[in-house]
């Protein structure tokens, strides 16, 4: 068996056999068994914290004072 990794699980194929219904309506109730998986997936964990070492050196590589806001999305100054 396979490792997957860090990666989401594979999506399943979604099929209706043995059916009398017309394209269009196999589409639909494809449609709505994939909105069924997405509206019932569990949220996505929350990534691990960024170390203090790393984050200095991203700092630092990058030429910023580690005073001020992240250019990359962080709300919260450093060290506070």
């Amino acid at each position: 068996m396979a490792r997957n990794g860090k990666k989401r699980p594979a999506r399943p194929r979604i099929e209706v056999r043995q059916s009398s219904a017309t394209p269009e309506e196999a589409a639909a109730i494809a449609a709505a068994i994939e909105q069924f998986l997405r509206d019932t997936a569990p949220p996505p964990a929350a990534g691990p914290a960024v170390s203090p070492w790393l984050r200095g050196g991203l700092f630092a590589a990058a030429g910023l004072d580690a005073a001020g806001p992240a250019p990359w999305g962080d709300p919260q100054p450093w060290g506070r």
